[in-house]
């Protein structure tokens, strides 16, 4: 696992722009963190580096945003669903098994298996503006 402290919003959402040049076809990372704590603005990182010029915002209340890149991104968000059958009946859990990518905020809702190519990302808020970034090293 890799550790890292953000001291910016700037310096997070670099972070996920860095990831693009790792991110595979089928991989889901799922982004765990309190409100405030720079889920979106890992996925807005990732969304640049993979070329992606759309403005991204959190699908709080669509529950999944979908954008096409070369490998496509799929950004959803579990805050309003409480538990596993509440994301089934959502439709969401086909977005497991992505032709692209996908990151979901508050994967913590979800306590069924996870996929094959799972990577957790937890996202503490250390300082106003810092933050710990606990992640599986992509490069690996």
């Amino acid at each position: 696992m890799v550790t890292i402290i953000s001291k910016s919003p700037e310096e997070t959402h670099n972070l996920g722009k860095s990831w693009a040049n790792h991110v595979k076809p089928g991989w889901v990372i799922g982004l765990k963190g309190d409100l405030g704590a720079g889920k979106t603005q890992l996925v807005k990182g990732l969304a640049k580096g993979m070329g992606i010029e759309e403005t991204i915002t959190s699908p709080t209340f669509t529950l999944a945003s979908e954008y096409q890149a070369k490998l496509p991104l799929y950004h959803l968000d579990f805050y309003r669903l409480k538990d596993d059958s509440e994301i089934i009946r959502a439709g969401l859990e086909p977005y497991f098994t992505p032709e692209g990518i996908t990151v979901i905020e508050w994967i913590d809702r979800w306590t069924g298996s996870y996929p094959t190519h799972f990577y957790p990302v937890t996202i503490t808020q250390t300082g106003e503006n810092e933050r710990q970034i606990v992640y599986e090293d992509f490069g690996s």
